[in-house]
This record gives structure tokens, C-alpha cells and sequence, in this order.
């Protein structure tokens, strides 16, 4: 395994995140702690999830499944780094949530972390996420609550989730006038389908020394194989339904997905592979987040560590999917 700095700070993670968000949903518990102690094995340090996981009249459940791994002892949770995230409505009710219940204020912020430490069985958090950007509650309100956390050490680093660029500014301005340490991270949907995160988001990033760990690496399953698995007859439910199946209804798509899956097959390559290898080649990104339901799917993105692309392949892959370009020649003229 291979491990860099966690955008500007001194916290060494590995450049594969294992994401959490099938563990409950779809994986049990038992096969979840199986897949967390395959990842410890192979080096991945770097641990994702939300407080929100589980999802309906399960949310929280990831995280007490991840408690109960680290209960399990072997240095389990002094390995880990451990992040998760805060905004969403955590009644099982559902919308709407009652008041001061979700998004950012410093009364739910107080309130959502010490109810994920109980489920995560454990004192601190080492990076705690805002899943989401809170319109209504100011940057000066929720920075005031993380130095909070920060001095009782219930958290040590903040980091951002589907944060524009700008967003990322004005948080990160607002803290060096407190003397607040800032965001540190961002997750952000990006992948070799899905590059717009290359106009604005990355660049904020990269600017104020935050890591960039992209989210759906795969883009659901489309950079996966997907059409190789159609015709062997090896695919999954999931990725003959929702986002897949309706990009693959595009012929345009289609045209695509077929061309990136003959331009890897020609170097010989898996093209869910060389789509996390492609992460690990861009600018400012740390790692992506991987959420294998699988020990070989886990085992697959490991191996993308170590996957060293062409400069043929590369190029191949850019005019598969061209990117935006830099910013900001490419909106400015």
C-alpha cells in the first residue's frame, strides 16, 4: 500500500478509502468486519462513513458496525483512520426533521458527534465531514463548534462533502480570521466520466491545501465493465439499474462506455482498475473512496495501487472523456 499527507496536514493515510455505505444495507455484519480487517491486512488505513448509513429505520447502523469492529481489539481502532460525516436528518421518521435535529448548527453539530462517538464505540474522530453544504447556519457558528470539539478532543481535523469551490473559500477564509484551522479535505463525485469537479472544486482545493477524496470512483458501476459483464452474463442487479442503466439507455454513452472498455482491453487491464488508477495520477487527490461488498472487490482496488498507466493510455483515456481542461481558460475563452 501506498500512503501520502492528508492535503495539508501531517496525518498519513492510504490512497485507497474504504467506504463504508454497504455495510448494513448490503453487507452484513459479519461480512463487513471481514472486508475491514481484509482492508487493515492490505494496508488501507483510511476509513469512511456518515452517521446517516444504514439509511431509513437503520441510520447509524454502519457505524455501530464499525463499533463493533474496533470492540474487537488488535489495535483495530489505533490503525484506523477514522472519518465521518454530519448533516442529514437522523430521525427514522423521516422528513421532515424536527428542529435543531440536522444540518449545521453548532446545537446539532454538538449533538450528532457525541451520538456517532457512542455508536462507533469510541473517543474521537479524526476527521469529522460536513456531508453537505448548510445554507442556513454561518461559517463563523460552525467553525465556532469544531474549535470546540477540537480543544475537548472529540475531533481533530474538519473536512467538507459536495462542497462547490466557493464554498470551500469562504469556509476556509472564515476560519484563518478565527484562527480556526479549516477544512482540510473534500469529497466530491468525480471519476473519469464525471470530470466538472476539475473547473472549480479541485482547484479550491488544491489552493487552500485541502486533500481531495473523490466519491463513486466507478460512477455506480458504469466505469466497472459493465458492458463485458452484460454480455458474460456476470453482472449485478445493481449495475443493470438505476444511474447505470439510465446512462447506458444513451447511445452516445454507450458509444463511450464500449470505446473506454476496448481501449483498457487493449493493454490488458481491468477497466474498474484503471479507472481508480486514473484517480491516483490526477492532481490534489488523495484517494479514492472504494466500497467493495466483496473481499475481491476490495482485493481489485488494492491492486490499482499499484497499476502504473501509459502515457498512451492516458492520452487514450483523455480523449475517451475529455476533460473541462484548466481552469479557468477553459470557461474564461
Amino acid at each position: 500500500m501506498e500512503y501520502t499527507q492528508l492535503g495539508r496536514t501531517g496525518l498519513k493515510v492510504s490512497r485507497i478509502v474504504l467506504g463504508t455505505m454497504n455495510f448494513g444495507p448490503h453487507t452484513d455484519e459479519a461480512g463487513s468486519h471481514r472486508i475491514m480487517d481484509a482492508a487493515l491486512d492490505a494496508g488501507v488505513n483510511f476509513l469512511d462513513t456518515a452517521n446517516v448509513y444504514g439509511f431509513g429505520e437503520n441510520k447509524g447502523r454502519t457505524e455501530e458496525i464499525i463499533g463493533s469492529w474496533f470492540a474487537k481489539g488488535g489495535a483495530r481502532r489505533d490503525k484506523t483512520v477514522l472519518a465521518t460525516k454530519v448533516y442529514a436528518n437522523m430521525s427514522p421518521a423521516g422528513p421532515p426533521a424536527w428542529p435543531n435535529h440536522d444540518k449545521l448548527s453548532a446545537l446539532n453539530i454538538r449533538r450528532a458527534v457525541d451520538a456517532s462517538l457512542r455508536r462507533l464505540g469510541t473517543d474521537h474522530i479524526d476527521l469529522y465531514q460536513f456531508h453537505h453544504v448548510d445554507r442556513d447556519t454561518p461559517w463563523d457558528e460552525i467553525w465556532q463548534a469544531v474549535d470546540v470539539l477540537v480543544q475537548q478532543g472529540k475531533i481533530l481535523y474538519a473536512g467538507s462533502s459536495n462542497h462547490a469551490g466557493w464554498h470551500i473559500a469562504r469556509a476556509n477564509e472564515a476560519a484563518a480570521r478565527r484562527g480556526s484551522y479549516g477544512l482540510v479535505s473534500e469529497q466530491c463525485l468525480y471519476n473519469l466520466f464525471e470530470r466538472r469537479a476539475e473547473m472549480e472544486v479541485i482547484p479550491a482545493a488544491r489552493g487552500y491545501g485541502l486533500g481531495v477524496i473523490p466519491w463513486s470512483p466507478l460512477h455506480a458501476g458504469l466505469l466497472g465493465g459493465v458492458l463485458r459483464k452484460q454480455r458474460e452474463g456476470t453482472g449485478s442487479a445493481r449495475s443493470a439499474s438505476g444511474r447505470t442503466a439510465d446512462a447506458l439507455a444513451r447511445p452516445a454513452v454507450r458509444a463511450q462506455i464500449q470505446s473506454y472498455e476496448d481501449l483498457v482491453g487493449e493493454h490488458g487491464l481491468e477497466p474498474g482498475e484503471v479507472a481508480l488508477a486514473w484517480l491516483l495520477t490526477r492532481p490534489g487527490v488523495t484517494g479514492p473512496i472504494v466500497g467493495p461488498r466483496t473481499a475481491e472487490q476490495l482485493a481489485s482496488a488494492v491492486r490499482a495501487v499499484g497499476l502504473e498507466l501509459p502515457a498512451e493510455l492516458l492520452a487514450g483515456l483523455d480523449a475517451v472523456f475529455p476533460g473541462p481542461g484548466p481552469s479557468p481558460e477553459a470557461f474564461a475563452w
